[in-house]
């Protein structure tokens, strides 16, 4: 098990299914990164102002604000962040979702995803 250190990348998970924030915790954690988690936008806005993320892990479908919503507030507040965001989606199907994930042009991980995948699609996009 690695530990996190001062020098871990730091990042933020944005998921309100309990489950699957305690699986990217344990995942992302044990491989040594350094994890916030927040279970919607809002709660993400605050951790973003208080602190720097090497990348951001944002569901798109959560309660008081989505992923969308907290996708456009980063463009506009910290686009030095813009490309250092991951999206998660259990909703690939819907026309809405797919145009917004391909305007958006950032990389998304389907629902469900293994811990595999997710350590994965982390690590490529902190090599970038």
């Amino acid at each position: 098990m690695k530990n996190p250190s001062a020098g871990a990348k730091r990042v933020l998970v944005v998921e309100d299914e309990p489950s699957i924030t305690e699986v990217c915790l344990r995942t992302l954690n044990r491989e040594g990164f350094a994890v916030d988690t927040a279970a919607n936008g809002v709660e993400a806005e605050d951790k973003i102002q208080g602190k720097d993320y090497d990348l951001v892990l944002i569901d798109i479908k959560t309660p008081e604000m989505n992923g969308k919503d907290l996708y456009h507030y980063i463009t506009e507040k910290h686009p030095s962040l813009v490309n250092r965001v991951v999206f998660t989606t259990g909703d690939t199907m819907s026309g809405d979702t797919q145009s917004f994930l391909r305007q958006s042009g950032r990389p998304f991980l389907p629902k469900p995803f293994t811990p595999d995948e997710l350590i994965k699609i982390v690590t490529e996009n902190l090599r970038h």
